[in-house]
């Protein structure tokens, strides 16, 4: 047996092609889609100032068994490195996943990293049962769970869009002095460096468990960077904000961004709300206009995935009451290395 792992070229269709098939044909879980392969492309073909990605494949006997995905962020939390692998499921348990692991190990450490982050997916009480080889693999390799998140998956066709008009009523009734923004794709200049203030305290705000991971350089400029980035891999996005009447600053914000392919499935991002105006239910408003403003141009979406963390109860409470129910858990993975 013939084991070797190289580097991808980002300008090497063929190799960025194997990746793509191993990355499609080993999903983390079956009922999420894989991503399309202009946005896969997108990651190693065009790198972001605050993000770069690199790639390696393994082959056994001259055949791509199996991936290596690296993800370096440039601006801040400069030690950490992410890592994600994968291994053709008929070629499991044949060493090729501790190969990619010490490969992306030398590389993460070349690159002066000194910790590296990743994923896997268990299965919840109760719940659909996941493949445990992910955690299992995390914990021989010696990373620690740093933090447990929760998937929750929003099924349109069940949505109590009644309910939800209620919500609305009742939100608004609480938030005087605010209005409504919504936009589609690129954040208008004129509200980046709002957005920007927002992102940059997701760290601060949302629940991090262990992981150690210090909040993000975020500016106009990489708001901007990441619009584009999306719009480039075929990703839409649908934004929802509400803007303070005094101050003209926008004080709550949240997107939900579907891909082109497949069109009935969609990720709700970040929802944040400024600190000094909360209690209003502005961040329920913003997650549920936001959600009826995608429905209004997604005719074919049928399910929308979110994560929270599972210390994060109130912003599990509004999803939960929009109708987000828990399909399984995530492991969020850190190693010193």
């Amino acid at each position: 047996m013939d084991l070797t792992v190289s580097l991808v070229d980002p300008a090497d269709p063929v190799a960025l092609d194997q990746a793509f098939e191993i990355k499609a044909a080993a999903p983390f879980v079956p009922d999420i889609p894989t991503a399309s392969r202009p946005w896969f492309e997108a990651l190693f073909r065009h790198q972001r100032r605050s993000v770069r990605h690199e790639a390696a494949l393994a082959y056994l006997d001259g055949v791509p068994v199996g991936l290596a995905t690296i993800e370096y962020p440039m601006l801040d939390n400069l030690d950490n490195a992410g890592l994600e692998v994968q291994v053709l499921p008929d070629h499991r348990r044949r060493g090729v996943g501790r190969a990619l692991y010490a490969y992306a190990v030398d590389r993460i450490r070349a690159e002066g990293r000194t910790r590296l982050m990743g994923q896997s997916c268990d299965t919840l009480p109760g719940g659909v049962v996941r493949d445990p080889a992910p955690t299992a693999f995390a914990l021989a390799m010696g990373a620690k769970s740093a933090l447990v998140d929760a998937r929750r998956r929003l099924d349109i066709g069940t949505a109590d869009h009644a309910a939800l008009d209620e919500m609305l009523t009742d939100g608004w009734s609480r938030a005087a002095g605010y209005e409504l923004l919504t936009w589609i794709g690129v954040c208008p200049v004129e509200h980046r460096d709002d957005l920007a203030y927002l992102d940059g305290r997701m760290v601060t705000d949302a629940p991090m468990g262990d992981l150690e991971w210090e909040p993000e350089k975020v500016d106009a400029d990489r708001i901007h960077e990441v619009d584009v980035a999306r719009e480039a891999a075929g990703t839409r996005s649908y934004h929802t904000a509400v803007q303070d009447t005094d101050s003209g600053r926008i004080v709550a914000w949240t997107n939900i961004t579907p891909h082109a392919e497949p069109d009935w499935h969609a990720y709700q991002q970040i929802t944040i709300v400024d600190p000094d105006h909360r209690g209003h239910r502005l961040g329920l408003i913003v997650k549920v206009e936001n959600l009826k403003l995608t429905l209004r141009h997604e005719p074919a979406l049928r399910v929308i995935d979110t994560w929270n963390a599972d210390s994060n109860s109130h912003m599990i409470a509004i999803n939960e009451a929009i109708g987000f129910r828990p399909v399984d858990i995530w492991h969020n993975w850190q190693q010193t290395i």
